[in-house]
């Protein structure tokens, strides 16, 4: 039996080249655009935060594997979390997963990630799916402002998803999540005289694919795969009657995908995806001894749509400082920013995820990704591993993340595990 065909062993010689020429592009992105000559070392540290961090954290093994580059990625269960749209092109008619990931092993040993999700194909338009979440921070001790402990909880968050999928046409589908999460973080402890609440969300994904079976790279069959999402459309969440509300990780995804069917045996897709939060930057203040002032950016203070919006030019860039540190105004009141400063940090903001996986006789697969992060905005930079057997209705997946920041990284030596089982036919084909 032939294993490889000379084409495939022809690919696989410049696909280490082509990893390579991707991790070039995603230093030259941190390198000075457009002759503006601003750097990443140029612009400030403006990281921007929400509550439910724990609704974007990727749950599955496979995308975990290919750098969270899963956007455009062929139909599975866990399609309910990247791109619902997806799933109205999926071969099998239902599919069932449960993910496990002990999360921030770096810093503690008690925090783990579960994510259980599934679908079924009801006809080849109509498509249901759902998922439940569950997020357990662990063992936490809460004390009063003397160190007394007052308790030991075990902090937990959940979200659970329901999904359908519309396909408008051989090529092209709609998909739309609701969602609903529950945050307990404090179990109602009262803080300086303030009872405390848990954060309750309504929420909601949209989703888009493109998807053509028939496309061609050359003389190379195979499936090109367009889609974008928004993901958690929701209300701000507040932990108290007196705190600010805080917005959700409302997220905006565009991936493609390519896989290539070399013949009967090997298969191998490449994944690519930009990132951005739609959520608004935070603005630049001064502190003038009295008052923090406003210098640069927009009031974060905004209802959702607003947010959204605003998240695409909201960035204030560094603002012009005297000897003395103190911001430059003119005239007017208004504040000089450092020219090219505003339009490098909104690039910043884009993340780039880039994977690809390699499945042979359908049967046993390999993956590896990488991920990027501007350093001003969370600094989140690494590499990732994985693989998959396949057997008759089962199959088990691994994921295994290095940061490329080193071992002080809390994300450092991440694993993901994912059992999948495919319900309509044993021997179902592979992804």
């Amino acid at each position: 039996m032939r294993i490889f065909t000379t084409d495939f062993i022809e690919f696989m010689k410049h696909l280490f080249l082509a990893i390579i020429l991707v991790s070039f592009s995603l230093t030259a992105f941190a390198q000075p655009t457009g002759g503006s000559g601003v750097t990443d070392e140029d612009l400030q540290l403006n990281t921007i935060t929400t509550a439910l961090p724990f609704m974007s954290i990727t749950p599955d093994s496979r995308a975990g594997g290919m750098g969270d580059a899963g956007t455009a990625l062929s139909p599975n269960s866990t399609s309910v979390y990247w791109n619902t749209s997806i799933l109205s092109f999926s071969e099998q008619t239902s599919e069932v997963s449960l993910s496990y990931t002990p999360w921030l092993r770096q810093l503690t040993n008690d925090i783990h990630l579960s994510y259980l999700s599934g679908y079924y194909k009801i006809n080849k338009s109509h498509t249901i799916g759902g998922a439940l979440r569950y997020f357990s921070l662990g063992e936490i001790t809460f004390t009063d402002a003397s160190g007394n402990v007052i308790r030991d909880d075990k902090p937990s968050e959940f979200e659970i998803t329901g999904a359908y999928a519309f396909r408008l046409s051989n090529k092209l589908s709609l998909g739309i999540n609701g969602k609903f999460a529950y945050s307990n973080l404090t179990g109602g402890l009262t803080v300086g005289g303030v009872n405390t609440k848990p954060g309750v969300v309504g929420a909601a994904d949209l989703s888009f694919s493109y998807y053509n079976d028939d496309a061609k790279i050359g003389n190379l069959d195979g499936v090109y795969t367009f889609a974008t999402t928004i993901n958690n459309i929701g209300n701000k969440v507040a932990y108290s009657e007196l705190a600010t509300r805080d917005f959700i990780p409302m997220n905006l995804k565009i991936g493609n995908s390519f896989l290539a069917n070399f013949d009967a045996y090997n298969k191998v897709t490449f994944s690519l995806d930009l990132q951005k939060l739609l959520v608004p930057t935070p603005p630049s203040y001064y502190f003038d001894g009295q008052d923090y002032i406003m210098t640069s950016g927009l009031n974060p203070d905004v209802g959702v749509i607003n947010g959204m919006i605003q998240s695409f030019y909201d960035a204030p860039g560094n603002v012009v400082v005297d000897d003395d540190d103190v911001p430059v105004a003119d005239a007017d009141g208004n504040y000089e920013v450092v020219k090219g400063t505003r339009f490098r940090e909104e690039l910043s903001e884009i993340n780039i995820a880039f994977g690809t996986e390699w499945w042979y006789n359908d049967v046993f697969a390999v993956r590896g990704g990488v991920f990027f992060e501007s350093k001003n905005k969370g600094n989140r930079q690494f590499m990732n591993l994985g693989a998959s057997l396949k057997y008759n209705m089962f199959a088990i997946d691994f994921s295994y993340l290095a940061s490329l920041n080193g071992r002080q990284s809390p994300l450092a030596n991440t694993l993901r595990f994912t059992v999948r089982l495919y319900l309509d036919q044993a021997g179902a084909t592979a992804e």
